[in-house]
């Protein structure tokens, strides 16, 4: 699929760059892809090694019975960022790691009182994954190579 249609493309200031941008576009997004899952796995690591270990936390956002959510932000947070690595249920797996990332908007911007310098690093992490819960994980996926998508 091109990045950009011909008449686009006569819009660039510098228009022999089009054929770098059409054949770029889809491994600078798996890039993307695999950095904000790694960088989502080594974030629920600590978690998943104590997965009860923020019961407290979750309880103090409302969500009871902390048993049960903080073993889920664990889950979905390691499990969720190694699917979304690999480009394995991409879109279900980054819509979670997004409902964590707004929460912890929420967290920081709100209940810790840090407004957007705060919550800022977790808005644009959200928005990541808002992209990859539509886009998917493109042909670079174990989805694009089972030849099956969410």
């Amino acid at each position: 699929m091109a990045l950009q249609s011909t008449s686009s493309r006569s819009r660039l200031i510098v228009p022999a760059l089009a054929p770098v941008y059409t054949s770029a576009h889809e491994i600078v997004e798996t890039i993307l892809r695999i950095a904000a899952g790694v960088l989502l796995v080594t974030h629920g690591f600590g978690k998943i090694i104590n997965p009860f270990g923020t019961v407290g936390m979750v309880e103090s956002l409302g969500f009871y019975p902390g048993v049960f959510w903080s073993p889920l932000l664990a889950i979905t947070e390691f499990f969720g960022g190694i699917l979304i690595t690999i480009g394995l249920f991409t879109r279900p797996a980054s819509f979670a790691a997004m409902i964590v990332l707004l929460v912890t908007v929420y967290f920081h911007g709100i209940v810790q009182d840090q407004g957007l310098a705060g919550a800022e690093k977790s808005i644009l992490w959200a928005a990541i994954f808002l992209f990859f819960a539509f886009r998917g994980g493109n042909s670079h996926s174990v989805d694009a190579r089972l030849g099956r998508t969410f």
